[in-house]
């Protein structure tokens, strides 16, 4: 296995594969277009955010995430936020989760932002990685979810 992080915005040429990989993980039939319109609107380099990376296998996509600076979720005081992150299930199990959460604290910190947050129903998963709970909050769907931090490396 040969894996590569790469910031999308350096790598325009896997725009169409991106938005796809993205939408095939998180979307539905009703929202093709917000992951395109979030996802083509990340490219600009004159933005710090929002920000999609990609683990690619010898050019393969398999795996993502984004630092964002909303995950829609109701604590909109809380920026930036590591989101989207996925991981194909025939790839998981080799620490590529881990690698992700890393490389998402240092291009935060690259970016000038000493802490992350995410948000997430799982349980006990970002805990392994010394992720800390910090509060509840509230998704699009009014479901409550947690939220963790981090501070940069």
């Amino acid at each position: 296995m040969n894996i590569e992080i790469i910031e999308l915005s350096k790598r325009t040429d896997l725009i169409d594969k991106a938005i796809d990989f993205v939408w095939n993980c998180w979307g539905n039939e009703d929202n093709y277009n917000f992951y395109k319109d979030c996802i083509s609107n990340s490219l600009d380099d004159k933005n710090i955010l929002p920000k999609f990376y990609f683990v690619l296998d010898n050019d393969k996509i398999i795996g993502t995430y984004a630092l964002l600076t909303n995950d829609l979720i109701s604590r909109q005081d809380l920026f930036p936020w590591f989101a989207c992150l996925y991981v194909n299930e025939s790839h998981r199990k080799r620490g590529i989760a881990g690698q992700l959460l890393k490389h998402g604290l240092n291009e935060a910190k690259k970016k000038g932002f000493n802490v992350l947050y995410l948000s997430t129903d799982l349980e006990e998963f970002y805990e392994k990685y010394d992720w800390t709970y910090i509060t509840d909050g509230f998704n699009i769907s009014n479901r409550k979810i947690k939220i963790y931090s981090k501070t940069s490396l």
